[in-house]
């Protein structure tokens, strides 16, 4: 069985490789990438695949029985992208789809994000097609840089309120879907993943300080405040805004979920808020 993995070089994608490297041969893997160059070193067959070329899709898939189609990141293009890819496995005769969507897809307020994950959620359920939707939650890496300026400045700005985030790294995602796409009886399910435990931004504040020494505070912004903060600070005006809407999400709930699905796919615990803290401030020495 042919395992295509899309977005490989990816900072999801990379991750899903190497753990599915640890279950499966490598020989049974392929990486498809826009492009095949940053892929070099995964070890694992690389293909040329480009979302936005339709043409060439359905070659590079021939072959490969389990697609993981890791979602594009141009925010506006996705769902078109996505379509393209979901049509090319029907003709290359792809047997099973999984895909890495948003935690609560179908009620989330973030509808820049929320909008096309369900669309694509909706098209591979017309698709004929065998799929799993993972509709992965927050990841612990999204705060590296407001934990770096909190160090430097005692303060982490947001419009979060009191919201509370069920936050995960990246690697706990990649080890799920790994273990999703080695084994069977996860056809046409949705799993609603986020991390075991929830905290708000003040929270994280409080670790942060813990950690650092330095007496960190959390304050609470009106979103446009906020987004015009950020812009201040040398964010590109469209991510500013982006960034403050995530925010006005999260008080809203939506990156909040206490179903544990993910450790269960996992098989062990997601990795706690103190010691996502840690890593990042090792990462930054």
């Amino acid at each position: 069985m042919k395992i295509g993995i899309t977005g490989a070089s990816g900072q999801l994608g990379r991750l899903i490789v190497e753990e599915l490297k640890k279950k499966t041969d490598a020989s049974s893997l392929v990486a498809l990438v826009r492009t095949p160059e940053k892929a070099a070193g995964l070890g694992v067959e690389v293909r040329a695949f480009d979302y936005s070329q339709p043409k060439g899709l359905v070659e590079a898939l021939k072959g490969i029985d389990v697609l993981m189609l890791v979602s594009g990141n141009e925010m506006g293009k996705r769902f078109e992208q996505h379509s393209h890819v979901i049509e090319a496995a029907k003709t290359a005769g792809v047997k099973w789809i999984v895909y890495s969507s948003l935690l609560k897809a179908n009620s989330s307020s973030l509808l820049l994000l929320s909008g096309e994950h369900l669309a694509t959620e909706e098209a591979l359920q017309q698709s004929g097609l065998p799929y799993t939707i993972l509709r992965n939650g927050w990841y612990y890496e999204n705060f590296s840089n407001s934990i770096m300026g909190a160090v430097a400045h005692n303060i982490i700005m947001g419009s979060a309120g009191d919201g509370r985030i069920s936050a995960a790294t990246r690697l706990d995602f990649a080890k799920a879907a790994a273990n999703v796409l080695t084994s069977s009886g996860h056809e046409d399910k949705t799993y609603e993943l986020a991390g075991d435990n929830s905290f708000s931004m003040s929270e994280l504040a409080v670790e942060l300080a813990k950690q650092s020494g330095k007496a960190v505070e959390y304050k609470n912004m009106p979103k446009e405040d906020y987004a015009d903060a950020l812009v201040s600070m040398g964010v590109d005006p469209g991510y500013a805004q982006f960034f403050a809407a995530a925010d006005v999400s999260i008080s809203k709930g939506d990156l909040q979920e206490d179903g544990r699905q993910l450790s269960k796919l996992m098989g062990e615990p997601t990795t706690s808020l103190s010691s996502a803290v840690a890593a990042i401030l090792a990462q930054a020495q």
